[in-house]
């Protein structure tokens, strides 16, 4: 008989954004909102800072957390942005992508058997991993209360049970666009708290935030209302705020138990993330906030723009987002959104991702990416309006 796959790895299921996506990459003028990233390259800026780091002599080993220098960076970032101080040397690991950082902090607090509760509709990849490695993911949908989704906290406490060891979430949200207030943050915090939970959020969008005094003010991030004991661990990426997503460089901040434990585990997943991409990161981090806000100002732009042109469409309702760079409407009648996908693909050339692959709650749903440019998503927009008709 010959050898198998090992179970574990059959029981991760594909990706249905990349199932789509990868029809769509077989095809010429499709109109791709269906990944989460804009059709603008990096800063030029951003990438003369690789070739000078390559230039420097930056294509060595370096620590399995990352640079020394790009952590300070990273601990002045959380301190100028969320009042929030860090210990670069042992509360911050530098990952390859934000999907990583995923990876192995949830490698460091899931055994096999073990059960995560994640609130869904969220991005597949934190399920995934957890099954990745033998445990449950338990999907937890956020209710949509007048315009506004919401985190029901009875389901959240029906769903423990001696195995949960982990609760996830995404803010602001991906596919969403929810933002977590502080009130509800707290709430989160004092229930793993009271259930000796690890609390891991994933905050890759926090600079992609619409409910600030200032066009650049973060969303508040959990390390805000977090003490240096609790079982806290932050997700985040240079992808979305720095236009950087094929540059696959993230971030964790956690408990210098964790963050320890995690950097070495670094060393046989990707050993350390690329060195060069690590110095460009740091300039990005001290020029990047002109280009972030004028991003912003383009965003909100295509956000209000999509949202009435929905508005207009039958059969669609299309809460307003207060985060990150996607829409989430429900299309009454649609019963199977990969199929919807495919159809409006074949027959527009317009990729929008499924609600299905958001997991619980986003059937009958499709995400539109709207950070591309504007005459790209107009067009989407008009198509999609024509399929809908």
């Amino acid at each position: 008989m010959p050898a198998t796959l090992a179970a574990s790895a059959l029981r991760v299921p594909h990706s249905r954004i990349r199932e789509l996506a990868e029809i769509a990459m077989g095809m010429d003028g499709v109109l791709k909102l269906y990944f989460g990233e804009s059709n603008l390259p990096t800063p030029e800026y951003i990438k003369r800072a690789a070739q000078k780091a390559m230039a420097d002599g930056f294509t060595f080993y370096t620590e399995n957390a990352g640079l020394p220098s790009l952590r300070k960076a990273l601990a002045r970032y959380y301190q100028e942005l969320q009042g929030v101080e860090l210990d670069p040397a042992g509360e911050i690991v530098i990952t390859a992508s934000g999907v990583q950082a995923l990876n192995v902090g949830i490698r460091c607090v899931l055994d096999p058997g073990d059960e995560a509760l994640v609130l869904t509709p969220a991005w597949p990849n934190g399920a995934s991993n957890v099954a990745m490695f033998n445990a449950t993911a338990v999907e937890i949908a956020h209710p949509l209360v007048g315009d506004r989704y919401q985190i029901d906290f009875g389901a959240l406490e029906a769903a423990v049970t001696p195995h949960t060891r982990m609760l996830l979430y995404t803010s602001p949200s991906n596919p969403l666009g929810w933002v977590a207030t502080l009130d509800e943050q707290r709430q989160l915090l004092e229930f793993t708290r009271r259930h000796n939970l690890w609390l891991m959020a994933d905050e890759v969008y926090e600079r992609l935030n619409y409910t600030g005094p200032k066009p650049t003010t973060p969303a508040p991030s959990i390390l805000k209302l977090a003490t240096r004991d609790d079982a806290v661990i932050v997700v985040q990426s240079f992808s979305k705020m720095y236009c950087m997503t094929g540059w696959r460089l993230g971030w964790l901040v956690s408990r210098r138990d964790l963050c320890a434990r995690a950097a070495q585990l670094n060393e046989f997943i990707i050993s350390h993330a690329p060195s060069f991409a690590q110095r460009a990161a740091e300039t990005a981090l001290l020029w990047g906030e002109n280009t972030l806000a004028e991003m912003l100002v383009r965003l909100r732009e295509n956000r209000d723009f999509c949202l009435a042109a929905l508005a207009k469409m039958p059969r669609v309702t299309a809460p307003k987002p207060d985060g990150a760079f996607y829409l989430f409407p429900k299309i009454a009648g649609v019963t199977d959104s990969f199929d919807f996908c495919k159809r409006l693909l074949m027959d527009t050339h317009v990729g929008l991702a499924p609600g299905v692959a958001f997991g619980a709650g986003g059937e009958g749903s499709v995400r539109i990416c709207y950070a591309a440019e504007k005459q790209i998503v107009q067009e989407a927009m008009a198509r999609l309006s024509l399929f809908l008709k």
